[in-house]
């Protein structure tokens, strides 16, 4: 019963700190004419924070 609640609370903080990272001001700072590998820098950084986010979703519901 611990372990859930823990693994609900770990859930809840990894949403409220991706919120934080998909909010306007932090995109904003993305957003510049520059690319890499001929990638927009805000795409990379999105699904970056998307594929980071998968991953610690799995880590924490698996551990």
């Amino acid at each position: 019963m611990i372990k859930a609640t823990l693994t609900g609370q770990r859930l809840v903080a990894l949403f409220l700190f991706g919120w934080v990272l998909v909010s306007s001001p932090v995109l904003s700072l993305f957003d510049v004419e520059r690319s890499w590998g001929g990638i927009p820098v805000l795409y990379l950084y999105v699904f970056g924070v998307w594929a980071a986010f998968i991953g610690l979703m799995a880590w924490i519901i698996e551990r």
